[in-house]
């Protein structure tokens, strides 16, 4: 059983979010690590693209599959994670902490109704 932080907010596409001060923190669930595997490869999107809530902003080379990572909010790359690019089991080892991709300058009015908290997450992966 994996672990969900309460402080986070989640997308039904296994990608957690925080948002401080107008900057989203992404990353994926440990639910999604789990399922994935062993992460060999992240790919990362350029500083200064633009998101849509839902686009794909990453992706994951997995000893199983290869996965794009979608950006559960509209916003403009901030910030990638350069230790993923030497280190990618990061991701494995601390999805929710040394383990996210990108951060986000959240667009003006962005649309968040579709994120769930923890429990609603919790119920969707079948661990409620």
């Amino acid at each position: 059983m994996s672990s969900i932080p309460e402080n986070l907010q989640y997308s039904e596409t296994h990608e957690w979010v925080q948002i401080n001060d107008g900057v989203a923190t992404i990353g994926i669930t440990d639910h999604a690590q789990e399922e994935l595997t062993d992460i060999v490869y992240v790919e990362l999107p350029e500083v200064g693209r633009a998101l849509g809530a839902g686009d794909p902003c990453a992706a994951v080379d997995s000893a199983k599959t290869f996965s794009d990572v979608n950006s559960p909010v509209a916003g403009e790359v901030i910030e990638v994670n350069p230790l993923l690019a030497d280190e990618p089991g990061t991701v494995n080892q601390s999805p929710y902490e040394n383990g996210w991709f990108i951060k986000v300058r959240v667009a003006e009015g962005a649309d968040l109704s579709h994120l769930k908290d923890s429990a609603q997450y919790a119920a969707a992966i079948g661990e409620a």
